[in-house]
């Protein structure tokens, strides 16, 4: 779910500050009570009611990493997302799937070019097809 809007959290805030009650506040900007009351706590603890960043993993290829990938694949434009994981681990230190590999290279837009006489081996499911 996403965030509702800074602009729609300053209103609700303003409006709990002109009186009016959780509930009277709720229903005129179509929200629950509890985000009403969720706002208003976070307003007194923080002064601000600014969305917080979703907790989650962080990436196994962090962003401060992106341009040691990039020459990696640059250097071995041939090679495989299995090979693109050795190496990575070789590097980094830190084992990665083929499917984190995919989605680090698609978020990077680094295409995988192969050799006109290089032969794809094993299965479809093993590659990903980026670019």
């Amino acid at each position: 779910m996403r965030a509702y809007s800074p602009d729609l959290r300053e209103r609700i805030i303003a409006a709990l500050e002109l009186g009016q009650t959780v509930a009277e506040v709720a229903r005129r900007f179509a929200v629950s009570a509890r985000t009403v009351r969720r706002y208003r706590q976070q307003w007194r603890a923080e002064g601000s009611v600014v969305a917080r960043t979703s907790p989650g993993r962080p990436p196994l290829i962090p962003a401060d990493q992106h341009a040691a990938l990039t020459a990696l694949v640059r250097a071995s434009a041939d090679a495989t997302l299995s090979d693109y994981c050795h190496q990575w681990m070789g590097v980094s230190g830190v084992r990665v799937s083929a499917a984190t590999m995919c989605r680090t290279l698609q978020r990077l837009e680094l295409t995988r070019k192969k050799a006109a006489d290089r032969q794809r081996t094993g299965s479809r499911s093993t590659h990903c097809l980026v670019g």
